[in-house]
């Protein structure tokens, strides 16, 4: 498998305090990582530095394409979901359209085959008939599969998801990693999550957080 990303010893602090020090990971095409850790362990700031939304203090991360270095690649991510605004006026499709935003210019609009690639994830993720509804309005699950769309309509190479199972009952979860082992076909797969049990059922690899990393198991072969 070709690399994708390389986080080369990475630390990172908030004020005086070592948040991450000496990480370093790589993460392979259609790999699935499971970041398990501490509250406070440095799982979510590993996340944001990934995604680039902070800078470390020290080390490097490297993006791949075909094997040769890129200044950067396309990511989904999955918020929490406690970080959603539910109150949003805004319609399920509308929330997976914009996850082409990035596509079109200010004056361009939309075009007819972002639409189908809407229209197809919807029918991926299993939400024919909620289109239209505001998303306050949805369920927890169903609110999850149209972030979640939102974060795989522009087939991205690595998806992330932080804490994708939170309000999500028994059925509700099963559902969710099934579409995962879906996703994982076309994307990588980084899941940070409280949940050591789920995570060690369905992750390939299993990363422990505490400041530093540590690679604890192969879930999966």
């Amino acid at each position: 498998m070709k690399p994708i990303i390389k986080l080369n010893d990475i630390w990172a602090n908030y004020g005086k305090r070592n948040v991450l020090q000496n990480v370093s990971l790589e993460i392979e095409e259609h790999d699935f990582l499971g970041i398990i850790g501490p509250n406070g362990g440095g799982k979510t700031t590993l996340m944001k530095i990934i995604l680039g939304l902070l800078t470390p203090e020290k080390g490097s991360v490297q993006f791949f394409e075909d094997g040769k270095s890129v200044e950067k690649i396309t990511i989904g991510y999955l918020p929490q979901y406690n970080q959603i605004d539910k109150k949003f006026p805004i319609a399920a499709q509308e929330v997976i359209l914009s996850g082409l935003a990035h596509r079109k210019s200010i004056f361009n609009k939309y075009k007819d085959e972002d639409y189908q690639r809407v229209k197809e994830v919807i029918s991926q993720l299993g939400l024919e008939g909620l289109e239209e509804r505001q998303i306050g309005q949805l369920s927890g699950g169903q609110l999850q599969r149209v972030f979640l769309g939102r974060a795989i309509v522009a087939h991205p190479k690595v998806l992330i998801l932080d804490e994708p199972n939170t309000y999500l009952d028994r059925e509700g979860e099963e559902k969710l990693y099934q579409l995962l082992i879906q996703i994982n076909r076309e994307s990588a797969i980084i899941l940070v999550s409280h949940d050591q049990s789920a995570v060690k059922q369905h992750a390939k690899r299993t990363a422990y957080v505490s400041e530093t990393l540590e690679m604890i198991n192969n879930a999966k072969e």
